[in-house]
């Protein structure tokens, strides 16, 4: 288990890695989507940086934690994985406004914008996260022995010694806000995408302006899927153990798949790495 953490791990922060120096280093993908995937690429990174890395100490046998590294790596997962749900949201708008306005799109999505949007999907998290962990931290607890691989707020709550219901309820209605309402931003926008490609004419026009989305796409399901089915997951008959292995593939799952799903499925992507070698092997024939 060890060795294969390590591997996703590794994997995951040389993928991402190599995905934001070929979109900062390569002019021709210095568009509003790069801009944000770059930004998906470096959440997805620290989202995965608060997690291993004490998953792996833990394997080795460090199996304790501070209280307040506890709060904080709680307080990292889910501003991360939030942010993460608000720029995917932001992702489905740029590609609305790209298929469906094509004219209107260059004005809209100016870079200042794009900025703007970025600051807007990590400053909302920041708060409502920073809030939640901030009522965690106050609460009493009757045990110190947490069932689980990190400091999930579910696993923490499970220890404390007092009714619940307000945390409960400023959970519900943050969720809201983090998670329902992007993911019905998402689907009313592909909604219109899909509204739009049908009328394209041609069967070519068709795939080459839905193959603008698959990549997209593909990790909206992931993200999304994986959020879903652990906040709808029933209370009764539903061991521990299985929420632990939903946690561990959701948290390294979309991290780890991200660089491939944007290099394997966009052609822009891919023909910047293809340069970048051509340009690298010229070179090292030329010394």
């Amino acid at each position: 288990m060890f060795g294969i953490l390590l591997l996703v791990y590794f994997t995951t922060l040389v993928g991402n890695l190599l995905i934001t120096i070929i979109i900062c280093t390569d002019y021709r993908l210095h568009l509003p989507m790069y801009f944000f995937l770059t930004s998906l690429s470096i959440l997805e990174t620290l989202g995965i940086s608060a997690i291993i890395p004490v998953l792996l100490s833990v394997l080795i046998g460090r199996k304790t934690i501070s209280i307040h590294a506890c709060h904080t790596q709680c307080f990292i997962y889910f501003f991360i994985s939030s942010s993460v749900f608000l720029l995917l949201s932001v992702m489905s708008i740029d590609r609305y406004l790209a298929i469906c306005s094509p004219l209107r799109y260059p004005a809209i999505m100016r870079h200042t914008f794009c900025v703007q949007l970025l600051s807007i999907c990590v400053a909302i998290p920041f708060v409502f996260v920073l809030y939640m962990v901030i009522l965690i931290s106050k609460l009493p607890l009757c045990c110190y022995i947490i069932d689980h691989f990190f400091c999930d707020s579910t696993a923490i709550l499970k220890l404390v010694c007092v009714d619940i219901t307000f945390f409960t309820l400023s959970a519900i209605l943050s969720s809201i806000f983090v998670l329902v309402i992007p993911l019905i931003i998402t689907v009313i926008s592909y909604m219109f995408i899909v509204y739009t490609i049908v009328k394209i004419p041609s069967e070519k026009g068709r795939q080459k302006t839905f193959s603008t989305c698959v990549s997209h796409l593909t990790m909206v399901s992931i993200v999304f899927g994986s959020a879903i089915f652990i906040q709808i997951r029933p209370s009764k008959g539903y061991s521990i153990l299985t929420d632990k292995i939903i946690n561990l593939v959701s948290t390294a799952m979309a991290p780890l798949l991200n660089p491939f799903i944007y290099t394997l499925r966009n052609q822009q992507v891919k023909d910047s790495i293809r340069d970048k070698v051509k340009r690298k092997m010229l070179l090292s024939c030329q010394g």
